[in-house]
């Protein structure tokens, strides 16, 4: 039986990913857990999110073949089945088992939901929940042929994200292991090494997105007052599952590793044929504007597409990714990837390739004279050049050929700045080619 929930938490603290761990404490003694729970990220260009738009997805039933060890809840180790026999759990006995966890952790200007179903929807409520905005009018129907047992509070628009990230059938994944604080702790400081993150992100080259190298800067924990301590994520669990037992923080009450969709881009449209606001996508194109720097730091860019003029940014918290926009000229051809906002519009930059690059020339002097030698002297701003003495005339000045601060390869933003979805370069196998800090070429 398949159980999700969506939308408990809210800027003022909570997390939906620690009531999975409540709804799967509530299990423990008579239901085993298939799979590893689910967080699945959503579309993160929703402009009611709260902070990473995340489903959480569970499945109980009784589990066979060989168990797995992926988390402790107190002093209780928790395990899952990667199979499970033909046994469903009651789902009304289920839903009524979960709602008092709802009640009790969830915030006040949120709308839960709780789905509970022996089928899932159909998949294509996963690609449109990552990558759209969809409404209850959208999912109410497939919740009803599937047969699907529900709670919701207020409008209940966490049944929404529970229909799509119940959906997801990976093609792309990650692990993410999460560890929590005890509740006397919740909303005070967090005390941990950041050396102990550091050496983790170094030795472990299967996890990613935990410390800043260019800063010197933890990205793994977060400043909300929310319950959770740290999230360590990676490509291996069982590399997640070593390297927190060498990270250095406060007590930790419990912990458990979850299969997530982060890390993929899979909320990246290609090939479109119409921009959409609060859509992210991947557009290519050749820049047709000098940088410019607005109030804020941020700095903004323009390309010629095939969808016309498009105005992309790179916001003042990706820092020093800015330089990229720097560094561009006109006739750099690119490929960015990123949210449209529509109101100012604008592509929001995730990430850019630079395809190819443009040669670039310095003015060194006037054109001279091939009569007499003489420098030759402006005739007026873009009418070209002339030798007072032998009036020949020139329109190119002498100029010598640059070289360019950046050169063709990927660029990303330092950790802290990216989205949960968003696929690190070192998911794809690739490194920046040159350095921000110091441009140096690697």
């Amino acid at each position: 039986m398949f159980v999700a929930v969506d939308d408990t938490d809210s800027m003022k603290g909570n997390c939906t990913t620690f009531l999975a761990t409540e709804i799967i404490r509530e299990f423990m003694d008579d239901l085993d857990l298939i799979g590893n729970p689910r967080l699945v990220r959503l579309n993160p260009a929703v402009p009611w999110k709260t902070r990473g738009n995340g489903s959480l997805v569970m499945r109980f039933g009784k589990g066979t073949g060989p168990k797995r060890f992926i988390g402790r809840i107190g002093d209780r180790d928790v395990f899952c089945y990667d199979r499970c026999t033909s046994f469903e759990p009651d789902p009304v006995m289920m839903r009524d088992r979960i709602i008092p966890h709802i009640e009790d952790h969830h915030e006040d200007d949120s709308d839960p939901g709780l789905l509970i179903s022996k089928e899932k929807p159909s998949q294509s409520f996963y690609w449109k929940g990552v990558r759209t905005i969809l409404s209850r009018n959208d999912v109410d129907p497939e919740i009803e042929r599937i047969g699907g047992t529900t709670f919701e509070i207020g409008c209940g628009r966490g049944l929404i994200g529970c229909t799509c990230g119940m959906a997801w059938r990976p093609r792309d994944s990650t692990f993410e292991l999460l560890t929590y604080r005890p509740s006397g702790r919740w909303g005070t400081p967090r005390i941990f090494d950041p050396i102990t993150i550091r050496d983790v992100e170094h030795n472990y080259p299967t996890t990613f997105n935990s410390w800043e190298d260019r800063m010197e800067k933890v990205a793994m924990v977060p400043s909300t007052p929310c319950p959770v301590m740290y999230g360590l994520r990676g490509d291996v669990e069982s590399d997640l599952i070593e390297a927190s037992s060498k990270i250095a923080t406060e007590s930790i009450e419990r912990w458990i590793v979850f299969l997530t969709n982060q890390g993929t881009d899979d909320h990246i449209i290609r090939n479109t044929t119409k921009l959409i606001p609060n859509q992210s996508y991947s557009i290519t194109g050749t820049v047709i504007s000098n940088p410019r720097h607005i109030e804020g730091s941020h700095v903004l860019i323009d390309l010629s597409t095939r969808h016309g003029t498009v105005t992309c940014a790179a916001y003042e918290p990706s820092k020093e990714f800015r330089y990229t926009l720097d560094w561009l000229v006109p006739g750099d051809v690119v490929e960015v990837l990123g949210e449209l906002r529509d109101l100012p519009r604008t592509l929001n930059i995730e990430k850019i390739h630079v395809i190819s690059t443009v040669d670039e020339y310095r003015k060194v002097s006037n054109p001279i004279c091939p009569i007499c030698s003489r420098t030759m002297k402006s005739i007026g701003k873009g009418e070209g050049f002339k030798c007072k003495k032998c009036h020949t005339r020139s329109s190119v000045p002498v100029s010598v050929k640059v070289s360019r601060q950046i050169v063709p390869g990927w660029y990303e933003p330092p950790t802290a700045a990216r989205r949960h979805l968003s696929k690190p370069l070192k998911r794809m196998g690739l490194e920046q080619p040159v350095e921000f800090v110091n441009s140096r070429t690697l």
